[in-house]
């Protein structure tokens, strides 16, 4: 007897491909870099299939921005194991990451031989395609997150913190003040009562002996492994022990993992400068995480490990403790999101965030994409064209990456 067939695992199971197919679309289509994906995350499974509340995606949002790793990634990690356990959450890692990854990967064994205008023109298309969907995510997270004086005065003062400092831990510094400035000025936010983020009777709940669990594997290969490394000798080990390293010190993702990649990659040989900055253009260029930077670099390495072998460690290394801090948060943030002064913090959090958001927005999006009135008036059309006329996201890549292939051809026709 097929105890697999029986009605709970078939629903089981059946979840899990939709979780999949949903998070494989939208790791095909989500342009514009972490920010943005939490706007599609919420067209999506709040507003279109209702997998959760509002109130429950925004606490979910907030959780993930105050833990390091990619905000996007452990977000959708969360829902599809809220949603079909843990099939679901593995689906969802690998339907929104896979595309990317291979789409990096496909760039890194052809990068070498790539040339020519028609190439440049696309991959500036695309990063004009960031600039208008990262404004219009800032446009309406702004809306609904800062809806009153304080909130949009904690924006601000989250966004002139942020060019005043040049640390690396810039975002985490600002995530903090965010959080005491909620406390201070955000009272009056209503707590939410405690009550499971999972919505439907059935769904997945994270225990908190699995928290603690997850908790104490996460620390002990964040101690362990350069010990190991540097014990044993062994490539594979140094490799997936310096992207583990980057993935679990980063706060804010995105770009601010930037900087520690380059410490691990080109200072120590690994990669050579030139390459490092021709993989960091094409990530800000395809959908999905910007974490798959890290396939990229796998594929790239010098030495080996290299090629598959070498993006299988480094994709791995980089997303795994982000994944496992979500899952030891999970059962703690239910419980503390119910207090008065998390709900404050909370708040507070999110307004930084819209000022993290308008930042990210000048640079590295905008300082990167807009060279000329050209590339403004590009961007500003696809802005108009998601905002005013709702217009679907693969028309507008579409247009920009014409606009952008374009404008590189007129250019050498002019100066050749």
């Amino acid at each position: 007897m097929d105890t697999d067939l029986s009605p709970p695992h078939r629903s089981l199971l059946a979840r899990a491909i939709e979780v999949f197919c949903v998070f494989l679309k939208l790791g095909l289509t989500s342009f514009g870099g972490p920010i943005a994906h939490l706007g599609y995350f919420r067209r999506e499974f709040v507003e279109r299939r209702r997998w959760l509340d509002d109130e429950a995606f925004t606490d979910l949002i907030g959780l993930c921005q105050f833990l390091p790793g990619p905000a996007s990634s452990q977000a959708g990690f969360s829902i599809g194991l809220l949603r079909a356990g843990w099939a679901g959450g593995v689906a969802a890692s690998c339907g929104f990451t896979l595309p990317s990854i291979f789409l990096m990967v496909a760039f890194a064994a052809i990068a070498p031989d790539l040339s020519g205008v028609p190439g440049t023109g696309v991959i500036h298309g695309l990063k004009l395609v960031a600039v208008a969907v990262v404004a219009q995510a800032v446009w309406e997270m702004a809306r609904r997150l800062c809806p009153d004086r304080r909130r949009a005065a904690i924006a601000l003062a989250s966004l002139v913190l942020l060019s005043l400092l040049s640390t690396v831990y810039a975002q985490l510094i600002v995530i903090v003040a965010g959080a005491l400035l909620g406390i201070a000025l955000c009272r009056t936010t209503p707590a939410q009562a405690p009550r499971a983020l999972a919505r439907r009777p059935g769904d997945f709940q994270v225990s908190r002996r699995l928290g603690i669990v997850a908790l104490v594997v996460f620390c002990a290969l964040l101690f362990a492994l350069p010990l190991w490394a540097a014990s044993e000798g062994s490539p594979g080990i140094r490799v997936f022990a310096a992207f583990y390293r980057s993935g679990a010190l980063v706060f804010g993702g995105g770009h601010v993992v930037l900087p520690l990649l380059q410490r691990e990659t080109v200072a120590t040989g690994w990669v050579a400068p030139n390459d490092f900055l021709a993989g960091y253009g094409a990530a800000q260029a395809v959908p999905g995480p910007l974490f798959t930077f890290a396939a990229f670099l796998g594929w790239m390495m010098a030495l080996p490990p290299r090629h598959w072998s070498g993006a299988l460690l480094a994709t791995l290394g980089i997303f795994l403790p982000g994944l496992l801090l979500v899952l030891a948060a999970l059962p703690w943030w239910q419980a503390l999101r119910a207090r008065a002064a998390m709900a404050a913090a909370l708040a507070g959090v999110n307004a930084a965030v819209v000022g993290l958001l308008a930042a990210a927005l000048y640079s590295p999006v905008w300082t990167s994409a807009v060279l000329s009135p050209a590339d403004f008036a590009i961007a500003c059309i696809g802005f108009f064209l998601l905002m005013r006329w709702k217009v679907p996201p693969l028309a507008v890549v579409a247009f920009c990456v014409a606009a952008g292939v374009a404008q590189a051809l007129l250019h050498q026709g002019l100066t050749g």
